[in-house]
């Protein structure tokens, strides 16, 4: 696909809204970005890390028992396989190098469910750079296990104490960071949202993603499958899986939000949403008549966010891709629908997929569907028992 342009828009959504202050900035990592994908020292060590490091590829796995359950043919991307839990790391590692590309000794983070802070931390470990990660209160009690593993590897955890103290909140404390901090740090973004060009590299970095299932469908069952599905937030780990079959036309996408506990309160920026601009890029955003970023809820802190990625609103746009939404008690449901029949405990995140599975087992039974299983449950296990008690499959 040719999108973005050359100032970062995807159709009518993306661009740089940006204080002045990081205008020079930004042109340095565009100009770095398109001189690393074109270095071959910086592509073998990318692809070097993330086979004997990271452990790519990942499996695609024909999840036998909950296909029979759903009357559909089930392939799970294993992202949750990968060091550290999750598909962060992806990002992580490229970003990472891409800052030592261009001699940058500090990175900074944000993160809500702490997946993609303990992925900053690990490549800053790796790499011997110093790390901050920026993360809101109720994300710190929400997930203390994260928190302590960024600790043991060696990042600050600086708490976020502004507006909901979630992950929208650490998003813009770590981008005042930046503006005083440019010369020496890098922002490792951790989602397709934000300025140009960090939609754009997130997404190149992500798509390994799609780019193996590609390659792994066609091997195991001689054809592409028929819909892809997996939750959305920012949205990285859903369009590193859609953007290598962006030109399959025959392929759906479908990408699930959190619908938190009511129409109310939830977290779908796009089905609830409408456009505006966040976090220095035009997108579909949760806002009030004036303008204001509204309150957001969802039982999975990675999905909490009020916006998604600029290319996610331009697929929505153009109907490329179908988004809607899972409850937090369908998500939880999810949860234990995945563990109890095929024994892999899923991030909540991903949950939220994993139960969509049986809306759309209704109207396409015998569909042939790779779902992107973002990251494992360790983190989430605290938050299900909780609710425990009250959820069935």
């Amino acid at each position: 696909m040719a999108l973005p342009d050359k100032h970062g828009y995807f159709g009518s959504f993306g661009g740089s809204f940006i204080p002045e202050t990081l205008y020079s900035c930004l042109t340095e990592l565009k100009k770095a970005y398109a001189q690393a994908k074109k270095d071959k020292v910086f592509k073998d060590r990318l692809c070097y890390y993330l086979k004997e490091y990271a452990g790519r590829p990942t499996r695609l796995y024909y999840a036998k028992a909950l296909s029979a359950h759903l009357k559909l043919k089930i392939y799970l991307k294993r992202e949750d396989l990968l060091h550290t839990g999750a598909h962060k790391i992806n990002n992580s590692l490229g970003q990472a190098l891409l800052a030592q590309f261009m001699g940058k000794k500090r990175i900074i983070a944000e993160t809500g469910a702490g997946q993609h802070g303990v992925s900053a931390a690990t490549v800053a470990r790796l790499f011997g750079l110093s790390c901050d990660v920026y993360m809101g209160e109720e994300d710190i009690r929400r997930q203390r296990m994260n928190v302590f593993r960024m600790k043991i590897l060696g990042a600050r955890v600086i708490p976020v104490t502004s507006g909901a103290k979630t992950l929208k909140d650490a998003c813009s404390e770590a981008m005042r960071e930046w503006v005083a901090r440019v010369r020496d740090t890098y922002y490792l973004i951790g989602s397709t949202f934000g300025p140009h060009p960090y939609p754009t590299l997130v997404r190149d970095f992500q798509s390994v993603i799609g780019k193996e299932a590609r390659k792994e469908i066609l091997a195991k069952e001689g054809r592409l499958a028929d819909y892809l599905v997996a939750c959305v937030g920012g949205g990285s780990n859903s369009m590193g899986l859609f953007y290598p079959f962006f030109k399959d036309t025959k392929v759906k996408f479908i990408g699930v939000e959190a619908g938190g506990l009511n129409k109310d309160l939830n977290s779908a920026s796009i089905t609830h949403g409408e456009p505006g601009v966040l976090h220095g890029a035009k997108t579909f955003v949760l806002q009030d008549a004036f303008g204001q970023i509204k309150g957001t809820h969802s039982v999975a802190a990675g999905l909490d966010y009020p916006g998604v990625g600029p290319e996610h609103s331009f697929y929505h746009e153009s109907r490329r891709a179908y988004y809607t939404t899972v409850s937090d008690k369908e998500a939880l449901q999810g949860f234990k629908m995945l563990s109890e029949l095929e024994g892999i405990i899923p991030a909540l995140e991903s949950a939220h997929a994993i139960y969509y599975l049986k809306k759309l087992a209704k109207q396409h039974r015998g569909a042939l569907v790779i779902l992107c299983l973002s990251g494992r449950g360790d983190k989430d296990l605290e938050i299900v028992q909780e609710y425990e008690p009250k959820t069935k499959i």
